[in-house]
């Protein structure tokens, strides 16, 4: 992969071309800026918009160390040694010199900035449709801020002003509530000025934007503010859970009627691994694959995020999500007549949500260019998350149970299994629910530490410590110690 610092990455953009993908980002961006003399049109605007949009697609790493830091699924790949920097955060002895944290750093941050030069200039040119342009650019800041600041904590911020090169010696990295403080204004912004609808599939609407600021409130404990803003989501009658979970994560189940907000990958260009981040596809989908494998329905991969037998087991009898979340590739091997390889660390389990189907339309390396959806906010997210606020906030538990159950009576196909109970109890079925919908999604490592669990779960976590991922080194030493490290590291 290739190696930036975030200054390196300020100069790159300063001049940027992207190429985007899927629906409204299909094809390649008409424009190179390569001066201030731009947004003069409304089109100069829009074009921006997309290559705003197109730094989502580099997340798919987000999602995958973020399960992987968890007590969910294990590193996995070829060896012990296959890619060093995702198996030092799965064993938790990672330390600033770490490649793949570096590059989350990187590219969210380089997201941030095209977002932000936007916003520098919102005021050069009018025009009818600005106001709903301005809120999808302050929805994706915002977007990745809290990818920054869930890993990083403090980051530095500017208001609607790009970062110059100079900064990293001068400005301060803003505390994780000003952060926090700057991310809610944004989504705000955004609540207020976008369409509960789409204009083209892929863009963020208020419903995403509400749910986003919900989750933002749920992580510093705003119980009010939460149950608030994700009550207003149920209520719009804009979502609805899927009756069969088995359709959500297959192609043909993309942007459905629990999408809240999908990044969109396309194979319509491929990558290398000399930069995955470029691929417009969902390069997760190929490293989470199954090693060497041969048979029907699935396509081969690099077998990392291998689930735990643990997480296998702990779903209860009769949970029809888990043999949808989960591969059990022996079982199906026995099953279908197929065979496969064993990886570092096989557990003989998958994560089944986010492999590679047969018959995807793949250009180039089909395990970097997969055309699968992230599903980065679902409407059972958004059930769970009003469900937790509501009981920990001691709002409204009968709220709460009925937002619970209601995902769990669809997990179920009755309601048999329904919950009952209020206070703590109901508080840790809630968190328990959480894993048994959201495994192997990237929620999970960020959920252990934000409700105070991840020492107990986690192998190697060290309180004080492994709350937060360290700030490269190379930003430590750019900064000519304007910059002080994480705790501990």
């Amino acid at each position: 992969m290739k190696k930036y610092s975030l200054k390196t990455l300020l100069l790159v953009c300063a001049a940027f071309a992207v190429s985007c993908s899927d629906e409204f980002v299909n094809e390649e961006a008409p424009y190179v800026i390569d001066s201030e003399n731009y947004f003069n049109t409304e089109t100069d605007y829009n074009d921006a918009l997309i290559g705003a949009y197109d730094l989502l697609q580099s997340s798919y790493l987000n999602v995958l160390l973020g399960e992987i830091a968890s007590d969910n699924t294990l590193a996995g790949g070829e060896s012990a040694t296959d890619v060093v920097g995702i198996q030092q955060v799965d064993d938790m002895i990672h330390t600033p010199v770490n490649a793949q944290l570096k590059n989350i750093w990187d590219w969210m941050f380089a997201g941030v900035y095209r977002a932000s030069y936007i916003l520098e200039f919102k005021d050069k040119t009018d025009f009818p449709n600005k106001n709903q342009v301005i809120a999808e650019t302050r929805f994706l800041k915002a977007y990745y801020n809290f990818e920054l600041t869930k890993w990083f904590g403090p980051i530095p911020i500017k208001v609607d002003q790009r970062f110059s090169v100079k900064d990293i010696e001068s400005l301060p990295r803003s505390s994780v509530a000003e952060v926090y403080a700057n991310i809610e204004s944004d989504l705000l912004f955004a609540v207020e000025h976008l369409n509960a609808s789409a204009s083209q599939t892929g863009r963020a609407t208020k419903g995403a934007a509400q749910a986003l600021l919900g989750k933002v409130y749920l992580y510093q404990n705003k119980y009010v503010d939460a149950s608030a803003i994700l009550e207003q989501v149920i209520l719009s009658g804009s979502y609805s859970l899927v009756s069969d979970y088995n359709t959500i994560f297959e192609n043909s189940g993309e942007n459905g009627s629990e999408s809240v907000f999908e990044v969109q990958y396309t194979d319509t260009e491929g990558a290398g691994f000399g930069c995955l981040q470029c691929s417009e596809g969902n390069v997760a989908v190929g490293f989470n694959g199954i090693r060497n494998y041969s048979g029907p329905l699935f396509d081969s991969g690099y077998s990392f995020n291998v689930p735990t037998q643990a997480v296998y087991n702990s779903f209860e009898v009769g949970d029809n999500r888990k043999d949808v979340a989960i591969l059990n590739i022996v079982s199906w091997a026995a099953s279908n007549n197929a065979s496969f390889g064993e990886g570092n660390e096989h557990t003989g389990f998958y994560n089944r949500k986010y492999i590679a189907r047969q018959g995807d339309t793949n250009i180039g390396d089909q395990n970097l260019t997969n055309p699968n959806n992230y599903r980065s906010i679902r409407y059972a997210d958004v059930l769970l998350m009003a469900a937790e606020a509501f009981n920990r906030g001691g709002i409204n538990d009968e709220k709460a149970r009925d937002y619970l159950n209601q995902v769990r009576e669809r997990a179920f196909g009755d309601v048999n299994h329904n919950i009952s109970s209020s206070g703590a109890a109901l508080t840790d079925f809630i968190w328990a629910e959480r894993n048994f919908e959201l495994v192997g999604e990237g929620h999970r490592f960020f959920d252990l530490v934000r409700t105070g669990r991840a020492a107990q779960a986690i192998p190697g976590f060290i309180t004080g410590k492994h709350e937060l991922f360290p700030v490269p080194f190379e930003e430590i030493q750019f900064s000519n110690g304007n910059w002080q490290q994480n705790p501990n590291y």
